[in-house]
């Protein structure tokens, strides 16, 4: 059965991924397309309503992007957001002129309830600004349904064409009744159902994956992360034991991982599935022995993966498919218009270009981070694997500074367990976007007991973010940082310091290197 649909068309917004989440939250699935989409596609895909994002430009500069007025003609209800609001007063014959005025930020709107838009919205609420231009004069046949101190327009509304836009975002948490705005525009203009529920996809996604594999081989590179967790407990619901896993174990894992991933994924494990682990930890160590530059650290470790994978590969012979952890902002930042079969002997990700396979199967392309946990929980995963932190492909040697050694590895792996443990148990961590310790290259003087010590720094971070493209530090509370210090200095041989991480992203990035 397809899923109803809204489609968000992406004018260049910050916030276009934001969108569809917040659309699919009211359990109706939502995809972002470029706004070059063309109207027969729009047909075809014959979408419950459709959405205009904001933008950078002005709808009247020269290079600002546009629409046909057919869009209009469709009798699709339309929702313009920010930009999009102003491209509909554009399109349909309205003036959109400089603000006297900029607005940014929390912003007081007052509403007319009387629109089905702000229907059980608080007439006198709170949303987020973030525009230089403004709807000077409606298009014919519009109706103002919101305005503020400064803006005459915020929101208006053609109710009989099934036209709206409002000049605030929606969409960010920070506008209070944002979600209740998008759900009256889901369901109660755009007449939607609320199919999409996790356990109809996970249900449907694995009928549709053992009707295309067959008798198929499957060959799934298994990190552990989330994402390729759950797409393999997938593909192991709908081909059992066709499906072969490889996880390789480069010695740059948290403490106990590589153990957690063969508990779940294992022959003692709860998964019908073939799993291999290629315990590789010395063959990783030996190579990046002396090296200190990050990048370069990275390409070895990338390099050395694809070369034990492809002797596992060789192994077991000939695959028909292979599966990657592939989720929809991959999708959306590689292009829209890219085709979700990858033919044989496509270098996919840096797996190598040689595997015998006929297609790739991504069974989450479709789903946003916080879908995919909510599909790994649906499945029976453990939630520690489902709500473990984002983890770099590089491991622990991005957040060694220097020269990566076993002895750092088995200090950094002890002090992130004691910081993560410490976490939890404050009841912080499903609040706190990602944290870790990091181990510094600086060793300093200190005193243990009556003897002087010459050991190593660890830094802690934790930051708060919605996209992971910004980022705040995490005002972590101070009685959590005491007992963590404490308990690293006390139990982790080789740390005499301990650090917290106040920066933000920009300047720096949330990984150290």
């Amino acid at each position: 059965m397809k899923n109803e649909m809204i489609i968000v068309l992406d004018f260049g917004g910050q916030y276009n991924q934001l969108i569809a989440r917040r659309v699919r939250e009211c359990n109706v699935y939502c995809e972002v397309h470029p706004y070059t989409m063309t109207i027969e596609k729009i047909k075809e895909l014959n979408p419950k309503g459709i959405i205009f994002t904001g933008g950078p430009n002005s709808v009247y500069g020269d290079d600002a992007p546009s629409y046909s007025t057919e869009i209009f003609e469709l009798g699709i209800p339309v929702l313009g957001i920010c930009y999009g609001s102003q491209l509909i007063a554009h399109l349909l014959g309205g003036k959109v002129e400089t603000a006297p005025v900029s607005e940014y930020g929390h912003t007081e709107v007052q509403v007319d309830n009387q629109s089905i838009l702000f229907d059980n919205v608080t007439a006198n609420t709170v949303c987020w600004m973030s525009h230089t231009d403004y709807i000077a004069q409606m298009p014919e046949g519009f109706n103002m349904t919101a305005h503020t101190a400064v803006c005459p327009v915020a929101a208006m509304e053609n109710a009989e064409r099934k036209i709206y836009a409002t000049q605030f975002h929606p969409e960010v948490m920070h506008t209070k009744e944002g979600m209740r705005m998008l759900s009256n525009f889901v369901y109660k203009v755009c007449g939607c159902s609320g199919d999409w529920k996790m356990d109809a996809f996970v249900e449907t996604t694995i009928a549709q994956i053992r009707e295309k594999v067959g008798d198929g081989k499957v060959l799934c590179a298994l990190s552990g992360g989330v994402d390729s967790s759950v797409a393999a407990v997938i593909l192991a619901k709908a081909v059992g034991k066709q499906l072969t896993c490889v996880f390789v174990d480069h010695g740059l894992l948290r403490k106990n991982e590589g153990d957690e991933v063969e508990a779940v994924f294992g022959p003692d494990g709860p998964y019908d599935l073939n799993f291999i682990r290629v315990n590789a930890q010395q063959r990783f160590y030996d190579k990046l022995a002396g090296v200190t530059e990050p990048e370069t650290k990275r390409k070895i470790i990338g390099e050395e993966f694809i070369r034990v994978f492809e002797e596992e590969a060789k192994k077991i012979g000939a695959v028909d498919f292979l599966v990657q952890g592939t989720i929809y902002p991959d999708v959306i930042e590689s292009g829209l218009g890219k085709s979700a079969v990858i033919k044989s002997h496509h270098n996919v990700g840096g797996l190598p270009d040689y595997v015998d396979f006929k297609e790739i199967i991504e069974p989450l392309r479709l789903l946003f981070k916080d879908e995919v946990r909510k599909a790994g929980l649906e499945l029976g995963i453990p939630e520690y694997l489902v709500y473990r932190q984002p983890f770099p492909g590089p491991g622990l040697a991005i957040r060694i500074i220097g020269e990566v050694t076993e002895e750092k590895i088995k200090i950094l792996q002890d002090a992130d367990a004691i910081y993560r443990e410490e976490v939890d148990k404050a009841g912080l961590s499903r609040g706190i976007g990602q944290y870790f310790a990091a181990l510094t290259n600086m060793r300093s003087v200190g005193v243990m007991g009556d003897f002087r010590t010459y050991d190593y720094a660890v830094a802690l971070r934790a930051v708060e973010t919605s996209d992971f493209m910004t980022a705040d530090s995490f005002e972590m509370p101070w009685e959590v940082l005491k007992k963590v210090t404490n308990r690293i200095v006390n139990e982790v041989k080789g740390v005499n310091r301990v650090l917290y991480d106040c920066t933000g992203k920009p300047p720096a990035t949330i990984e150290f290197e």
